[in-house]
């Protein structure tokens, strides 16, 4: 560690590559603080006794949020990945038959899932900050992993729809949860890799369940169970597992991180206190907030870019492998060969991830991941030769898996004030979240091959994106403008509490785009 100095002097000395504000608001905050604003610089988790931050180099400062990186994101990766693993590959091995899912059973019991997971989201965020993510995140894992279990033996219809009701809720706090988590820890130059890594997780999962599933279909008959009831029973015992190990590795904020120095610690308070404006962030519970996360007009029009993605993320992840299967393969290694698409959208995710940071832009990624849907999906809607579909569904794959973190991380990155930005993030991922309810019930039985209904649907959602993601960058680029031009005269008319309260709303604050 450097040298250690005061708040301001950090402010005034840290250079242009390691804060997202510029020279010039730097200068025009540092002479209007306040003293109680220059002391209460580290009142961030509720921890008011760390000393001042330290000055680091970039070297420095790279090696404290390896540190970080090394410590959280292992454990959240694979979190993620266990409650992915069960998309899809149960139903081809016998799911269907055994529990008589006749007509559209099937896609209702998927749907069923949506509904609690949609509604719950929200309070969730919030249970999230009051409880301790150390706990909470666990205590919800060793739920849907306890669930996920005893959907191996269900035995009739209504009993699966309960059993989905119940995983809906229980995992209705992890996502949203953990990217608001991650959002408390990096600035929002960081951000993006780290969900794409945490999300990562889920298109891995993709590739993973497909070899676990091929490898479990060999277990049928043992127990006098069927293959799709020890997909179910083994993922959910090693959900379990995980989520009471976790307990023990997962910390809670920055300000009380143990693994971390108490410099450490200040840096990363200050740090991420600062990120996005000159006088710091809104850090206390108020209801004015939840308020502000309802009434803001960013978080409908995300909503819209959220759906253009999501609905074909759901709608690929939960049919790929019904999908192939019309191919004419069967069960073992229509599950194989939902691996390669996967492991291509990985490799996609992270590359989109690592240069979205490093330019500070979200939108060109969620462009370029709705083109390769509208190829993928275009290749499968036609009467095409199954070689060439099974290619298209490598497009849509990776276009839906690859897009989805810069969606999800560039509203973070626009909501200033830690509770808009928790309420405004379970707003936008709980009510997106209902294309996947739709993405669940167009895939039918009676479409295939083609599914035309199916894929049709998917290119609605596309298109919904076309429009949404250039409007939203229009208006951000609008808005950006009126603060450039009016930043003095703006900064002169509030105290410094009054421009934390206003948020991203505050002249000096700027939108990415």
């Amino acid at each position: 560690m450097a040298k250690n100095t005061t708040a301001t002097d950090a402010s005034r000395n840290i250079s242009p590559t390691e804060s997202p504000l510029s020279d010039e608001k730097r200068v025009i905050e540092t002479s209007e603080r306040s003293v109680d604003d220059q002391l209460s610089v580290v009142d961030f988790g509720g921890d008011t006794g760390l000393p001042p931050p330290p000055t680091l180099t970039p070297a420095q400062e790279k090696a404290l949020y390896r540190k970080v990186d090394t410590r959280l994101m292992p454990i959240l990766a694979i979190m993620y990945l266990l409650s992915f693993l069960d998309r899809g590959n149960a139903k081809i091995q016998g799911l269907t038959s055994q529990l008589n899912l006749t007509g559209n059973k099937y896609n209702i019991a998927l749907t069923m899932y949506f509904i609690p997971y949609c509604l719950f989201e929200c309070p969730a965020n919030l249970v999230l900050k009051k409880l301790r993510p150390s706990r909470w995140l666990p205590f919800i894992m060793v739920l849907w992993g306890t669930v996920m279990t005893l959907m191996g033996i269900v035995k009739n219809y209504p009993q699966l729809v309960g059993a989905r009701v119940c995983l809906g809720v229980a995992e209705a706090g992890l996502f949203p949860g953990v990217t608001y988590y991650l959002s408390l820890w990096y600035p929002r130059s960081m951000l993006q890799l780290r969900v794409g890594i945490f999300f990562g997780a889920a298109s891995l999962a993709g590739a993973f369940s497909g070899l676990l599933a091929f490898g479990i279909s060999f277990m049928n008959g043992i127990a006098g169970l069927e293959g799709w009831s020890w997909i179910f029973i083994l993922e959910g015992i090693a959900t379990v597992v995980i989520g009471v190990l976790s307990a023990f590795i997962l910390v809670d904020f920055p300000a009380t991180a143990k693994f971390l120095t108490p410099e450490e610690r200040s840096y990363l308070v200050w740090k991420k206190k600062y990120d996005n404006s000159s006088v710091g962030e809104e850090e206390r519970f108020a209801l004015r907030h939840v308020a502000a996360a309802f009434t803001d007009w960013q978080v409908y029009l995300h909503i819209l870019i959220y759906m253009s993605v999501i609905g074909p993320l759901y709608g690929i992840s939960l049919f790929l492998p019904s999908i192939i299967q019309t191919f004419g393969f069967q069960p073992a290694i229509s599950n194989l060969l939902t691996v390669p698409p996967y492991i291509f959208a990985t490799i996609v995710l992270y590359v989109f991830a690592v240069w979205s940071d490093a330019i500070s832009k979200r939108s060109p990624f969620v462009v370029a991941g709705l083109v390769m849907l509208l190829i993928g999906f275009v290749i499968n809607i036609t009467d095409v030769p199954s070689g060439v579909k099974y290619f298209g569904t490598f497009f849509c794959v990776a276009g839906s898996y690859a897009s989805f973190p810069g969606v999800v991380t560039w509203l973070s990155n626009n909501l200033s004030g830690q509770y808009k930005r928790g309420v405004g993030m379970a707003l936008h991922i709980g009510i997106g979240n209902f294309s996947g309810a739709i993405a669940s019930n167009v895939f039918r039985a009676q479409d295939a091959p083609r599914y035309i209904l199916g894929h049709g649907i998917m290119l609605m959602f596309v298109g919904i994106g076309f429009v949404t993601v250039p409007l939203a960058v229009w208006l951000y680029i609008r808005i950006n403008r009126a603060r450039d031009r009016k930043l003095g005269e703006g900064r002169r008319k509030y105290t410094d509490k009054e421009l934390r309260e206003l948020g991203d709303r505050a002249p000096d604050f700027r939108y990415i785009l």
